[in-house]
């Protein structure tokens, strides 16, 4: 595996080693050790899995207590996923990143605890599966709001188009008023 270091340094794409033939392909997408030695000490206690149709966005999603970090693949079609850095002691606190992640590609990104977290489905239709560090707490789940100027994040909507959303993500927190980690 390899282990790609981004602009938000806690947050790290990582690219398994896939050995294809003519049969198909096989490769580890977690290996506790490789990820140790990459400075990623993680548990992981939930696995998730959606299917989303092109134009759904998922996110921005955090848990204000009991935060999760997730490790997110697209297991069929295309996803640009992101990664907002809510922890106002980072120097990179209200920065985020994002990248590409398919079936194809097989890339994966690492999102630490203290991140939101949130998806936008590129290509006709996308399954998304990730490991959480931390279980899911309705009551401490948080949203913010997937378009918010003062973050900025360049989703790849197409002009002219909203995402298609869930009433919850419609109605997100402003980052200015969000609730952010410590």
């Amino acid at each position: 595996m390899r282990f790609l270091k981004t602009r938000i340094p806690e947050v790290v794409i990582v690219e398994p080693t896939v050995f294809a033939d003519a049969r198909g392909f096989f490769m580890e997408v977690w290996k506790e050790s490789s990820f140790v030695e990459n400075g990623i000490s993680a548990r992981f206690v939930q696995d998730n899995q959606s299917r989303s149709r092109k134009g759904t966005l998922r996110g921005l999603h955090y848990q204000i207590n009991q935060p999760q970090g997730k490790l997110v693949r697209a297991v069929a079609g295309e996803i640009y996923d992101v990664a907002v850095d809510l922890r106002k002691s980072s120097p990179n606190f209200g920065k985020w990143f994002g990248a590409a992640l398919s079936a194809e590609n097989k890339r994966m990104l690492w999102v630490p605890p203290g991140f939101a977290h949130g998806f936008y489905v590129t290509s006709e239709l996308a399954e998304v599966a990730y490991k959480c560090t931390n279980y899911h707490v309705p009551e401490h789940e948080r949203v913010i709001i997937w378009n918010d100027p003062d973050l900025g994040v360049q989703w790849p909507v197409p002009n002219g188009s909203n995402p298609t959303l869930s009433d919850k993500d419609a109605t997100g927190t402003p980052f200015a008023k969000a609730e952010h980690y410590h």
